[in-house]
């Protein structure tokens, strides 16, 4: 078992015993992670994700899966490979619960409609945006000097939610994609990194973004059948099926041909042949959700298996994922996302959800500080450069649940009508 240190359990702000119990109670015996659990669970960030876009809205249908739902189904899963490979089960779990923590309103639409109005002040990352909530801008702890903590969880808390632990401007100025930090909180990623000696992610934040991905093929095409926007039947479909790989492979990594045989192994499972088909009968929703939970097993299993036993934990271990597992998780993914993303009516959506946000902003440009929040307005009025302030813009529609902002995207709407 990994031995977790001081350094581990240790959190950038002392904090003092709670002071509040009643003379008869007994200490809370609960370790540094089962904490910084239930903080991450109680916060108001997490919660705003049930108004936030997974591949369809929040208000599509029913039961539709929410950032909210998919980051729980994550976090479970998370804690079973994690307890598995003999990792921590609350820091596992608590790697789930944050990893979608700082996606705005929309998903990865929102996330590309910031970063381009974002430009002066660094730009946007979802990513980025997790530790920014993390240890900024969630309300848990602040100093007498008024200076906020987050949550000020603990230094593996923070690791095994940082999966792209690396600012976006490397020291040679050269720019990464995706990236865990914004440049100006390089110095919170330093402290959380200590004892790493690379880049190499922390391994509950390995098992973390594997079952990311995991979470999102299977439970998403789930939802795609449901709506009646995936077919299985496309497995069979051989032109259908190669031009689909070659999607995939340009969207997500791997080789075309990988994907086929992936397709080809798929159609041999017999709870993937019970499920094709689906009509809305009790008989086909059991053969359904039969099938999404042993998928999750069979990819959760097969990792397991290929990992390298040993002492596991924060700075000590590698994910091994079979490529056939890889290969299938892709093939899966690519059929969840394309059949919804291609789809006339999306691409409209997603156009006018863009828009919303570019209006949102320009509304609290124009109107800040008494446009936003207190609780952001606070930060703009300490703020000292218009880049600054940028930031704390954006911030606060990264922060919105796709209610309030299209709300205020209207409210913004009639100002302008009105000034007109």
């Amino acid at each position: 078992m990994y031995q977790y240190r001081p350094i581990d359990t240790a959190r950038r702000f002392a904090e003092a015993p709670k002071g509040s119990e009643f003379e008869t109670s007994r200490n809370d015996v609960r370790g540094a992670f089962p904490r910084d659990r239930a903080r991450v669970l109680h916060s108001a960030a997490l919660r705003r994700l049930a108004d936030k876009t997974q591949v369809v809205g929040p208000r599509d249908g029913d039961t539709p899966r929410t950032r909210l739902t998919h980051s729980l189904e994550v976090a479970q899963i998370s804690r079973g490979l994690g307890a598995g490979l003999g990792l921590d089960p609350d820091l596992s779990e608590l790697a789930g619960l944050c990893h979608d923590i700082g996606h705005p309103p929309y998903g990865h639409n929102g996330e590309q409609a910031l970063n381009q109005v974002a430009q002066d002040c660094g730009g946007f990352e979802g990513n980025a945006q997790t530790l920014r909530i993390l240890t900024r801008l969630e309300p848990k702890i602040v100093s007498v000097e008024g200076e906020s903590f987050g949550l000020n969880l603990s230094r593996a808390a923070l690791d095994a939610a940082c999966k792209y632990p690396r600012t976006k401007t490397n020291a040679d100025g050269s720019q990464n994609h995706k990236y865990g930090a914004y440049d100006e909180d390089a110095e919170i990623l330093t402290w959380i990194r200590e004892g790493h000696e690379d880049e190499t992610p922390a391994m509950e934040a390995q098992v973390m973004d594997w079952c990311d991905d995991i979470a999102y093929s299977v439970h998403d095409v789930e939802d795609g059948i449901v709506s009646g926007r995936v077919d299985l039947g496309v497995l069979w479909d051989l032109v259908e099926l190669a031009a689909l790989a070659e999607k995939g492979a340009r969207a997500f990594g791997g080789d075309p041909a990988m994907l086929l045989d992936a397709a080809a192994v798929l159609r041999g499972l017999p709870v993937v042949n019970a499920a094709v088909g689906f009509n809305g009968t009790l008989r086909s929703y059991a053969a359904l959700k039969k099938m999404t939970s042993e998928l999750v097993g069979r990819y959760v299993g097969a990792t397991i298996g290929a990992t390298t036993p040993g002492n596991l934990g924060r700075m000590n271990g590698h994910l091994q994922i079979p490529e056939e597992a890889l290969a299938e998780v892709t093939l899966l993914k690519t059929v969840a996302v394309l059949y919804v993303m291609d789809e006339p009516n999306h691409i409209a959506r997603q156009n006018r959800q863009r828009d919303r946000i570019f209006r949102v902003f320009d509304y609290l440009n124009l109107g800040s500080p008494g446009a936003l929040d207190p609780l952001y307005r606070i930060w703009w009025e300490e703020a000292e450069t218009p880049a600054q302030h940028q930031r704390v813009i954006i911030d606060q529609i990264a922060s919105m649940t796709e209610s309030r902002l299209e709300r205020l995207a209207r409210h913004s709407a009639d100002v302008s009508t009105f000034l007109a």
